[in-house]
C-alpha cells in the first residue's frame, strides 16, 4: 500500500504544479499573434495582434484572427508595407529567444524571397526627387512629383 500511495502521491503532486505532459508533436499548437511575437516579425505581442486585427496576416491564403491555432507547417503571409513575406510555420516556440532561435521557427518560401529581394533592390536604386530650386515647388515640379508616384 505503501508503493501505491507513493505513485499516487507523486501523480498528485503533478497535478499539483500544474504541469500536463505535453501533446503529441503533430497536436501541438499555439496562438498567431504569439507565434509572430515569438519569432520576432513584431517587437511587441500588441504589435502582431494590431498587424492580425488589421488584415496585414493571412494564414492558408485566408485572414486570421489573432487567437487562430497555428502548426507546424501551415502558411502565412505577413505584409509589412512594402514587402510582404510567405513563410511556412516550422517550429513553434512559447516564449520569445535569441534571434537564431527565432529564425528555425519559420522558413520563407524561394518564391517570397526572391520577389521581395527584387523590389528592396528596385527600392534601393530608384531615383531620389531633389528640387534644385529653393523653398517650396512650382506647380510644374507638383505634377512631375505626382506622375513618378503614380508608377508606384
Amino acid at each position: 500500500m505503501a508503493a501505491g500511495s507513493a505513485s499516487q502521491a507523486g501523480a498528485a503532486g503533478d497535478a499539483g504544479t500544474g504541469a500536463a505532459p505535453p501533446p503529441p508533436a503533430s497536436a501541438a499548437r499555439m496562438r498567431l499573434d504569439k507565434w509572430l511575437w515569438a519569432a520576432r516579425f513584431f517587437k511587441t505581442r500588441s504589435a502582431a495582434a494590431a498587424a492580425v486585427d488589421g488584415g496585414k496576416v493571412d494564414v492558408a491564403g485566408d485572414r486570421a484572427k489573432r487567437a487562430r491555432l497555428l502548426q507546424v507547417g501551415e502558411t502565412v503571409t505577413i505584409r509589412r508595407p512594402p514587402y510582404e513575406q510567405h513563410v511556412v510555420v516550422r517550429g513553434l516556440a512559447e516564449l520569445r529567444g535569441p534571434a537564431v532561435v527565432a529564425a528555425k521557427l519559420w522558413e520563407e518560401t524561394a518564391e517570397s524571397k526572391q520577389v521581395r529581394e527584387r523590389l528592396a533592390f528596385q527600392l534601393k536604386n530608384a531615383p531620389t526627387l531633389t528640387f534644385t530650386g529653393g523653398g517650396r515647388p512650382t506647380k510644374r515640379d507638383r505634377r512631375e512629383i505626382q506622375k513618378v508616384k503614380e508608377k508606384w
